[in-house]
């Protein structure tokens, strides 16, 4: 497996990695719901066995991306606080970078200035994502309302 180059690079687990995520995902399952730290032991060749605590939010957050590598699905890690390029958003968005840069333009999404470049916090991009997916969603809830009340057969 190649590694990323940093937390935040996605990577395209192997066929071996989604086996083993598969199968670890599958034994951390039924520690889904336990409110209390979960031990991990874990061992490496001729070294001694060591123990790991997990909070069970971590827990959580472990079976999620093993399980997103198990469908082999790239997986990143971005803090919310980071500061996200303007490719990095438009990444995420799936969206080109000169689409971002208007929405920057037109103020309809928050960036600073770090010299030329333009930064925008990871929280005010999912901010603006789920503001975008709501008014969506509520023109395709007005579009079936519409469909029903014309007996359009849907």
């Amino acid at each position: 497996m190649k590694l990323a180059e940093s937390p935040r690079d996605p990577f395209l687990p192997s066929k071996e990695d989604r086996l083993n995520a598969k199968e670890a995902s599958r034994m951390l399952a039924p520690y889904l719901r336990s409110k209390e730290n979960l031990c991990i032991r874990i061992e490496k060749k001729g070294q001694t066995k060591e123990l790991v605590s997990l909070p069970p939010r971590a827990v959580r957050f472990l079976i999620d991306l093993l399980s997103e590598m198990a469908r082999g699905n790239a997986v990143a890690l971005i803090p919310i606080h980071a500061e996200l390029t303007t490719q990095e958003a438009a990444t995420i968005l799936n969206v080109s970078r000169p689409f971002v840069v208007q929405l920057i333009d037109e103020k309809k999404l928050k960036a600073r200035k770090v010299g030329s470049h333009r930064r925008i916090l990871f929280a005010d991009l999912i901010a603006y994502k789920q503001a975008v997916d709501a008014d969506r969603n509520s023109a395709l809830d007005e579009l079936a309302t519409q469909a029903q009340e014309l007996d359009m057969g849907y």
